[in-house]
């Protein structure tokens, strides 16, 4: 999109994950200057656009309240006659029941220019997703798409006789569903399968007869949902992959057959806090376990004010005996700061290193450097309490965060007789900006778990918040949130600032974390009282 004049695409966004977005459609949106979104859109979707891109929700869900179509014609006609860059972004693919014609005739009235851009239609992610084949060679040689929000008006008839059915927007009429295509001959024995949320780690599946899925389904909100009817569905049985999910001391064998218990954290919407620019995997790992993860930068690294005291650090490494490193941020910036100044880690030559954390030692050796020094557990106290030698006349360097470090331990250090010399090796602040899918799911109160990772990560976050939830108690906020924490440092300032932790890992590590969540997980995160 790099013409200066105005254009709209109307936009496929697929069955719901980002991985179903095309590439088009991907690099679309990372341009757009104004996206005009349904409801059913995931949430992750909106964080692929510019942070300056103007987005308006117009819903567009059953039983909802929506804009009306003509007045999203309207905004389509005046932001592309603005010369602005428009994404209209819709579920699923556009042309299958995207309600595009009324958008593309305004837009033509007006001389717009426009591009409909195809996406992958939950008529044919949903029943694959689910281990669903639409066609077989001997139980079904074609199928039928049909949507039953007017059910009075199909021809019942003609679509009893079909093989498969696949029937979006049906939900809310399940019970005419049945009624109808046993009114017409269609066997109460028949399979059908309702597939909810399609494509996204909320995925469930009920499959049964036509004669018992309405009592198997008694109560539960069925809606987004595809259903598909025909002896198709019993393919699935024999279809499934077995998957394992593997983490560290831990291992699940699953299946498609139940989504609803395949993985520990499914049906969980869980709230990652990490450093901006940090590393997935985390959010990868709970995603792999079933968990929707809407990430939430809540600490942005930068660098110090001032090189100045880290540069003559540097320049004098041969006076001091030990370099201690506390976080990967801290070996990050030490190392890059090395690096400028023309050295590398031959510099180090005459240095013991001792290091706190896993994944700080997991950095070092990433650069080939062996630690001198990794304390059995991963906290500042275990380093001081099981020191290899004697620190009483011992020079050390400690390149940490420039403010609200670790003083407790430079105190210690100091105690024990070492002459510490701290230096400002990189800066943390809270971020100017909150995602807007961090921003509604806490708003709508959707979020199940908040992850933290560190005492910062906590103190960002209910900064953001206080803003998120103006003239308001955050904690009251969160009063059904689970609040998880890394480890004891990270918990104490949950409990200052929530008055609580729910689930803490034993490990202090994100492994440890993801392990806590899913001991924890059968008790659906009910809170537990704290020591």
């Amino acid at each position: 999109m790099t013409e200066a004049k105005g254009k709209v695409y109307l936009v496929g966004a697929g069955p719901g994950d980002v991985a179903y977005l095309t590439v088009k459609a991907y690099h679309l949106l990372g341009q757009a200057q104004v996206l005009v979104y349904d409801a059913l859109v995931d949430d992750q979707l909106l964080d692929c656009v510019p942070l300056d891109c103007l987005k308006i929700d117009v819903g567009k869900r059953g039983g909802k309240p929506s804009t009306p179509q003509a007045e999203i014609n309207q905004l389509l006609v005046k932001y592309c006659q603005e010369n602005q860059q428009v994404v209209r972004l819709k579920s699923g693919d556009p042309f299958i029941f995207g309600r595009c014609t009324a958008e593309i005739e305004a837009l033509q009235k007006s001389d717009c220019e426009f591009e409909v851009v195809p996406g992958i239609s939950s008529a044919l992610a949903a029943p694959l997703l689910a281990g669903i084949p639409l066609t077989d060679t001997v139980l079904s040689r074609c199928f039928a798409v049909l949507t039953a929000h007017e059910p009075e008006a199909l021809d019942w008839e003609a679509l009893s006789r079909l093989e498969t059915l696949v029937i979006l927007m049906g939900g809310r009429h399940l019970p005419e569903i049945v009624h109808q295509l046993v009114r017409h001959g269609r066997s109460r024995l028949t399979p059908i399968a309702i597939i909810r949320w399609a494509g996204t780690p909320h995925q469930q599946i009920w499959t049964a007869q036509l004669g018992d899925i309405l009592e198997q389904t008694a109560g539960l909100s069925l809606s987004p949902v595809v259903i598909v009817i025909g002896e198709v569905v019993g393919l699935r049985n024999y279809l499934q992959p077995k998957k394992i999910v593997k983490i560290p001391s831990l291992e699940i064998m699953s299946s498609n057959h139940s989504p609803s218990s395949q993985f520990p954290l499914a049906n969980k919407t869980i709230l990652v806090t990490r450093s901006l620019g940090q590393s997935n995997q985390f959010s990868d790992r709970l995603t792999a376990l079933g968990a929707k993860v809407i990430e939430m930068p809540t600490l942005e690294i930068t660098a110090p004010s001032s090189w100045a005291d880290l540069d003559q650090a540097i320049a004098n490494l041969l006076d001091f005996h030990w370099l201690i490193l506390t976080s990967v941020n801290g070996v990050d910036y030490f190392f890059a700061r090395l690096n400028a100044q023309g050295k590398d880690i031959r510099a180090l030559a005459g240095v013991k290193i001792a290091v706190v954390g896993e994944k700080t030692a997991q950095s070092l050796k990433q650069r080939y450097i062996q630690p001198d020094f990794i304390p059995p557990e991963f906290v500042a106290d275990s380093l001081l309490a099981s020191f290899p030698e004697e620190l009483s006349g011992k020079k050390v360097l400690f390149p940490r965060v420039e403010s609200g470090g670790r003083e407790i331990l430079v105190k210690e250090l100091t105690a024990k007789g070492a002459e510490v010399i701290e230096v400002a090796a990189y800066q943390s602040c809270c971020p100017s900006s909150i995602p807007d899918s961090a921003k509604l799911a806490l708003q709508n109160h959707t979020v199940d778990i908040i992850t933290f990772a560190s005492s910062k990560t906590v103190q960002f976050f209910y900064q953001l918040a206080q803003r998120i939830f103006p003239q308001k108690a955050v904690a009251n906020e969160l009063e059904s949130v689970c609040i998880a924490s890394i480890g004891p440092q990270t918990s104490k300032t949950c409990r200052a600032l929530f008055g609580r932790v729910d689930v803490e890992a034993e490990e202090y590590t994100l492994d440890g974390l993801t392990q806590a969540l899913i001991r924890n997980s059968y008790l659906d995160f009910a809170r537990q009282p704290n020591s």
